[in-house]
């Protein structure tokens, strides 16, 4: 039995369709209990509650030979993926998949990235088999661009000539529950990528191309950005972690592609013009 936590979030979600999608019988541990139907109707079962609660976490984790640890950024992340790794080494858990990132790099000293290889580090010193899927920038991310495209013709981002191989969360998803449902994945990082190295400019290009309009892409400066950003990330570490990831993509941090979509799942993964072209009821009136 599989059990997966952060199955309501979007990459989550994605990995639960795909187990869905391959006949595989999974579990979710949510929070939310409105949220039940969308685990119940795919076919997995819901265990409600929260991942805080280490007695209902060690009954989650009873009869679970796998399990994915994917948690939302938080000041308390580190330390509740720890309390997951000790619960699931206490249930006698064989393999915990964690979603990570592509700046997770031992040297990382970003706050999000530190964290990321902190856990990482613990996971492997549990004694559990693991697998790191690293991630990077996510296309869906461009969605909340949608209004500016429409009404200015406009993407603002504070990114400079920086560049990322930004990647759909549904192959996020996909290749998590690969991970998950095969064998032989057994303490491996993988990166994995969009098939387009692209600068913010290109990105443009791609919405111009799909689009039929001009849409420019506006280099905000980082600080005027936070700003803005401030009126919708409210609580301040979070805020400032996100920050400190945007500024590492401007600086060229995430400058490469990788392979390991297709060598894994034998599919191509989702191009820019692909999701746009699926998504243009938010970016056409």
């Amino acid at each position: 039995m599989i059990l997966i936590t952060g199955a309501t979030g979007k990459t989550g979600y994605e990995v639960a369709k795909s187990l869905a999608e391959l006949s595989i019988p999974f579990k979710a541990l949510i929070r939310n209990e409105t949220k039940e139907s969308q685990i119940t109707e795919l076919g997995g079962q819901a265990i409600i509650g929260s991942i805080e609660d280490k007695e209902l976490l060690n009954q989650a984790l009873e009869g679970t030979n796998k399990a994915l640890l994917l948690l939302p950024n938080s000041e308390q992340q580190l330390s509740l993926e720890k309390q997951f790794v000790d619960a699931a080494v206490k249930a006698e858990v064989k393999h915990v998949v964690k979603m990570s990132s592509m700046e997770a790099l031992p040297e990382a000293t970003r706050t999000i990235p530190r964290m990321h290889v902190d856990s990482e580090d613990y996971i492997k010193e549990s004694g559990l088999s693991w697998t790191m899927i690293k991630p990077n920038f996510f296309m869906q991310n461009l969605l909340g661009s949608g209004k500016t495209i429409k009404e200015q013709g406009k993407i603002f981002f504070p990114f400079e000539n920086g560049t990322t191989a930004m990647m759909d969360v549904r192959d996020i998803g996909l290749f998590i529950a690969k991970v998950l449902s095969d064998e032989g994945h057994e303490n491996q990082n993988y990166e994995i990528t969009g098939p387009e190295l692209l600068s913010f400019h290109q990105v443009a290009e791609k919405f111009s191309l799909v689009l039929g309009k001009k849409i420019n892409y506006i280099n905000v400066p980082m600080d005027a950005y936070k700003t803005t950003l401030s009126q919708f990330v409210t609580n301040e570490w979070h805020l400032d972690a996100v920050i400190d990831l945007f500024e590492d993509i401007a600086e060229g941090g995430l400058d490469y592609t990788t392979t390991t979509f297709t060598d894994l799942t034998g599919k191509p993964p989702c191009s820019l013009e692909k999701f746009i072209e699926e998504h243009l009821f938010v970016y056409k009136d």
